[in-house]
Formats: structure tokens, sequence, C-alpha cells
């Protein structure tokens, strides 16, 4: 059987947690944790400690489990349905009672761990939500860097900006001559020249080397 591949989660980094837990042990040894991988993890063991957090912070997704101390985290997940804080959800739990099951496909969270919590399926699970986020936010940013250049060039142009964003690879670098892009695309090479000499200067693109350039996501 293939081996599955490692998820990358350096891309953790950018998002901010919500973790709800009332075992006061538990929730700082799993913040902690958390926190190396998190841009923020804010720890509460109420909801009410929940909606504070929630009121003040952007947060990405919500842990919670399920019983509280004198609540339970589904009213609390209800609670957020009905105020239309639509947040992707973890469920953790002590016990495996099937109405608990039920009422999360209700609610249509997004995974059910049992405790005692594998951290290393909690990061996956936790990866695997993000990730859609962090394309869509990567489209984003292309469509927009693709519109922008598109309201000051031809349509040519276009197709070159198009050209660089698909042949970037995992480190934004591109490597393309001139004629790589020409045999590619039907245009002009004095064209071609100018379009990159607006890049270079606007720092979209920076060249590294012979050939080869970082896109420059950080100038946009």
């Amino acid at each position: 059987m293939p081996k599955m591949k490692k998820r990358d989660l350096a891309i953790l980094k950018d998002f901010t947690i919500l973790y709800l837990e009332d075992n006061e042990n538990l929730l700082k040894h799993t913040q902690e944790i958390l926190g190396d991988f998190f841009k923020k993890v804010c720890g509460v063991k109420s909801s009410k400690e929940a909606w504070k957090v929630l009121e003040k912070e952007k947060v990405d997704v919500i842990i919670s489990d399920i019983l509280l101390k004198d609540e339970n985290g589904i009213d609390f997940l209800n609670a957020l349905k009905s105020q239309n804080i639509d947040k992707p959800i973890i469920l953790t739990t002590a016990h495996t009672d099937t109405k608990y099951f039920l009422d999360a496909i209700k609610l249509k969270v997004e995974n059910y761990i049992v405790k005692p919590i594998n951290i290393q399926e909690l990061l996956d699970t936790l990866h695997d939500i993000v990730l859609p986020i962090t394309q869509q936010k990567e489209i984003e940013k292309n469509s927009f860097v693709i519109k922008t250049i598109s309201a000051i060039s031809d349509s040519k142009q276009v197709e070159v900006i198009k050209y660089i964003i698909s042949n970037l690879d995992k480190n934004n670098h591109l490597v393309a001559s001139y004629s790589d892009i020409m045999n590619e695309i039907s245009i002009s090479k004095p064209t071609l020249i100018k379009l990159f000499k607006e890049l270079l200067e606007k720092h979209i693109l920076i060249k590294i080397a012979h050939k080869t350039y970082l896109f420059n996501t950080e100038a946009l």
C-alpha cells in the first residue's frame, strides 16, 4: 500500500483556533501544542468565555468538548448556528453515545474525535479543514493580480500573467526564458520585455538568477 503524502502543517500558521475544554490540564496541554502551529489558540473553559472570544477575535476553526461542566457543547454549537456563525467545527468527547454522533451529523461538524486526543489526528484534521481556505485565498489573490494587470494591459499580457502564475513552483519561483514563454504564447518580444520590466519595477517579480524570478506576493 502506498504511503499517504505527509501534510504540510506550515499552512496552519495563518489561522486562529477557539478551543473549548473544561478540563484545565487538558486545555493547557493541548493549547500549548497547538500554539506551536497556529497564529493564535484561544483556550476557554465555558461557552460564556467562548462567546467573549468570538466577539473580539477572528476565529477560523472551533474545537469543542461535548460534555462541559454544567452545560453541553452541542447546545453551544446550536447557538452558533442560530446566530449564523458558520465556522468549521471539531467535536471532542470521552463518550461514544450514538446520540452525540447523530447530533454531530445534524450540525455538519467536520470531525468527531474521541478522547484521549491523538494530537497527530487533530493536526491532520485541522490541516484538512484549513487547506481549502488557503487554496481559495490563493485563487482570489491570483485573480486579483490578473484583474489588476488586465486593467492596464492588453489581452496578450494577461495571458503571460496567467502563464507565470501557473508555472510557479512551491517557493513561488518562475524559471523561464522569454523564448520559453513565446513558445507558449503568441506575443512579440518587445511587448514581453515591456511587461516583465513593469512587473520588476512594481516588485511583483524579483530576478534572483538567470531566467529565474521570485513572484513576490507581498507586493500585491
